[in-house]
């Protein structure tokens, strides 16, 4: 029996992903408020994507597949951009790790340079709040 695979969009924004054994007739179900809670709550909805399958648990498979999948790497696959589904499945383990940064100390005092030869200066006042009475 074949199977498909769908992705579609709801009214809000979000993607629901399901399978079933008959599209046309599923798609309707959803259109009709007959399908999942999360579509009946978020009408209309919008097929954005489906994969045809030889047998009904290869969809069912690949629909717990991409079930599991972030809403980009669900982007790319509708998009037809598989060359980015590799990189959109790295878990944050797999990312390089940030660079540190150790942090500065400060004493809450102005740091001037040192004067040079032929550009002495004599009155440093560091003082950031002076007071005059």
């Amino acid at each position: 029996m074949i199977g498909w695979m769908y992705i579609l969009e709801c009214s809000d924004g979000s993607y629901y992903t399901d399978s079933t054994n008959n599209l046309e007739l599923r798609l309707q179900q959803h259109q009709n408020g007959e399908g999942a809670n999360h579509t009946k709550k978020h009408l209309p909805v919008k097929l954005l994507y489906y994969e045809e399958f030889q047998r009904i648990d290869e969809a069912f498979y690949r629909e717990k597949q991409v079930q599991g999948w972030s809403r980009k790497k669900k982007e790319a696959l509708i998009k037809g951009q598989s060359e980015k589904l590799p990189g959109l499945s790295k878990n944050y383990t797999q990312y390089p790790p940030s660079p540190v940064v150790e942090p500065v100390e400060t004493t809450g005092e102005a740091h001037l340079p040192e004067p040079v030869e032929g550009n002495i200066t004599t009155n440093h006042n560091t003082s950031r709040n002076k007071e005059t009475n």
